[in-house]
């Protein structure tokens, strides 16, 4: 057996994988449908969304293949990551590089292989969408078409996922000023909910994102500072 090699760009591809925040989450429609898709239009028994982590292969979504992970170095999937285009094995037990790995010899007793990486906005390969058959084959030109579209749509749900998810974590952090604000009529300072009174700018700064730059309006310019020759 012969594991596929680091990728040159391994720590930014970690990264970037690590970023999305997808390892370890619960299953999801959108992926679902992508590898059922993707075995229908194959003729495969298997497919999955696969994740290449530091040392392990973790599924996101499977079809006939219910292990969670698997140990990268006898991942296929770590192979699709070197390249941009379709990786495909049409016979793994012909191929030196895969005849005696264990998930060929063993279950799920994989032949044929095909993959398609997955990569983000950044150009990282996090992953791969792939078909697995029991038997030795080999894609037609039409279903390596559409597996390669099926795997874009995949990335693009991970830039989609990624965008939604920061988009959540900024509302989270946002706070809003709403309702009735007591505000001293004489010194402007504000009544916080606990009963303490707050300069303005302090009561802004703690309830909302928003800071302050002080400066001097040309009003007040006019009215306390009328003797500075600002023009000198």
């Amino acid at each position: 057996m012969l594991s596929a090699v680091v990728p040159a760009d391994e720590q930014e591809r970690l990264q970037a994988l690590h970023d999305l925040s997808i390892l370890d989450t619960g299953r999801e429609q959108a992926y679902d449908d992508m590898t059922h898709l993707a075995a229908q239009i194959c003729g495969t028994p298997v497919s999955a969304v696969t994740f290449v982590d530091h040392d392990r292969q973790w599924f996101k979504s499977s079809v006939g293949f219910l292990p969670d992970s698997t140990d990268r170095e006898v991942s296929f999937c770590a192979h699709t990551i070197l390249d941009t285009d379709i990786f495909e094995v049409r016979d793994a037990r012909r191929d030196p590089r895969f005849a005696d790995n264990p998930l060929v010899v063993g279950d799920p007793f994989i032949r044929f292989y095909a993959g398609v990486p997955l990569r983000t906005i950044s150009g990282r390969s996090v992953g791969a969408l792939c078909v697995i058959d029991h038997r030795p084959r080999r894609l037609n030109d039409d279903q390596r078409e559409a597996l390669s579209a099926l795997a874009r749509a995949v990335s693009h749900f991970l830039e989609l996922r990624q965008a939604t998810r920061r988009l959540q974590e900024s509302l989270h952090d946002l706070k809003t000023l709403s309702g009735l604000i007591p505000i001293c009529m004489h010194c402007k300072n504000i009544r916080s909910d606990a009963g303490y009174w707050k300069s303005v700018e302090r009561y802004v700064e703690n309830n909302s994102t928003a800071r302050f730059s002080h400066c001097i309006c040309p009003t007040c310019l006019q009215q306390y500072y009328s003797d500075l020759r600002l023009d000198a």
